[in-house]
């Protein structure tokens, strides 16, 4: 059966290192891992790619509606390929995560966040997993829309490869194991 990745985030050179594009920054690398050539494609709304992780074709996707309208372009590729809920990952931030720590769930609410909230709008459920990645809490003060759309400190971004890497084997994982075996393995 084919998967759906999803790396969510904001198109536009401006938002690379925003904390709220890390889902991107994955699938970036992912498909950098898999050799994979990705295109952007009008019909589905985003960057798209295929990949074959462990024998399983898998479609990966970036959307470019921006972050508030991630759900649209992730209904019209999994309705075009047939991909159930269940068999969709999204990638995202988590504000309630501390950096460098990463939760994987196989449903759930949006928490908050608006493209979690978008996908389950347009999909008309909950029932497919995330990997929520941690970017700390904003400090005192500061508005959490302007943190999530702030960049990764110098002291972050030497972290980042390392958090990718882990993010990269967790997806792996939920490939070929599942969303219960990556859950026992990597939260």
């Amino acid at each position: 059966m084919a998967k759906l990745i999803v790396g969510l985030g904001n198109p536009g050179q401006q938002y690379t290192w925003n904390r709220h594009n890390l889902g991107f920054l994955v699938l970036e690398a992912l498909v950098k891992q898999r050799k994979a050539k990705g295109r952007i494609s009008a019909s589905h709304q985003g960057m798209l790619a295929k990949a074959v992780i462990e024998d399983v074709e898998c479609s990966l996707l970036m959307p470019m509606t921006f972050m508030n309208n991630s759900g649209t372009a992730v209904r019209k590729l999994a309705d075009r390929t047939g991909t159930p809920p269940e068999d969709i990952l999204v990638i995202c931030d988590d504000l309630s995560l501390p950096f460098g720590k990463m939760r994987l769930r196989p449903s759930g609410s949006a928490g908050g966040h608006n493209g979690l909230k978008s996908i389950i709008q347009e999909l008309e459920r909950d029932q497919f997993a995330r990997l929520r990645m941690g970017i700390d809490d904003p400090p005192h003060g500061v508005d959490s829309a302007d943190y999530v759309l702030s960049d990764f400190t110098k002291a972050e971004q030497k972290h980042l490869p390392d958090f990718i890497d882990l993010a990269l084997d967790c997806v792996t994982c939920w490939v070929t194991e599942g969303a219960q075996g990556a859950m026992n393995k990597f939260n």
